[in-house]
């Protein structure tokens, strides 16, 4: 029998913390009480995150694959595919909450996607305010690039997978914009999002750089416009 949920959860170069934070993520799971499975995909780890991710899931629902390229979103383009179950849930090793699926699971049966919003106003977002700004930046390059009227579309997402199956195959992007470009899809498709409120604490200091990703993504938001127009 297929699982209600399926966590998918790219992971890079992780050997050193996902020993600790796998056991974090699978008990916050388990106190939810829901049949589930935590897709962890490595993704051109040199450092052995595959075989440690293995040792630290023990006998829990816990299955690791691997890509051989350093590639966040084909990572989790690769998990959703391989996704069973009602629900398939983006989350990050750093970023995740229990809190979060008890929301999603108590959406109707219309709701088809529901981001936990780092921008609704009743969320608590703890990060440092150079996050938070670009948060806000990345927002305003949503609804003036794209046209789109949620409020946030990195982070923690949860999708029916018949919406997964239907728009996935037509997204193209990768990096930092594949679930970018999946709900923006899914939103001029005409499926009904539900943004909910999360407290944002992710448990160590942000591995990547804005000013790394910074231009990588704004050229990404253009090429997805040129994609829809």
């Amino acid at each position: 029998m297929a699982p209600q949920l399926t966590i998918v959860v790219p992971v890079y170069n992780e050997a050193g913390f996902i020993g600790e934070a796998l056991p974090r993520l699978i008990s916050e799971v388990e106190d939810v009480g829901v049949d589930y499975v935590i897709k962890i995909v490595e993704n051109g780890s040199t450092d052995g995150t595959a075989e440690v991710a293995k040792r630290a899931a023990g006998s829990f629902p816990v299955d690791v694959t691997s890509i051989p390229t350093p590639d966040y979103g084909a990572a989790m383009r690769d998990g959703f595919i391989e996704a069973k179950g009602e629900w398939i849930v983006n989350f990050d090793i750093d970023y995740f909450s229990g809190s979060f699926l008890k929301q999603l699971l108590e959406q109707p049966e219309d709701v088809d996607l529901v981001i936990g919003s780092k921008r609704d106003p009743m969320s608590d977002d703890r990060r440092p305010l150079i996050r938070r700004m670009a948060t806000k930046v990345f927002n305003l390059l949503l609804r003036t690039v794209l046209g789109s009227q949620v409020s946030d579309t990195h982070g923690m997402k949860g999708f029916r997978n018949t919406l997964v199956a239907d728009v996935g195959p037509q997204v193209v992007s990768t990096k930092d914009l594949f679930d970018t470009e999946l709900v923006v899809r899914a939103e001029r498709a005409g499926y009904r999002i539900v943004e909910v409120p999360v407290v944002v604490e992710e448990l160590r200091t942000a591995k990547s750089t804005l000013i790394k990703r910074a231009p990588r993504t704004v050229a990404g938001l253009f090429r997805i416009r040129r994609l829809l127009d």
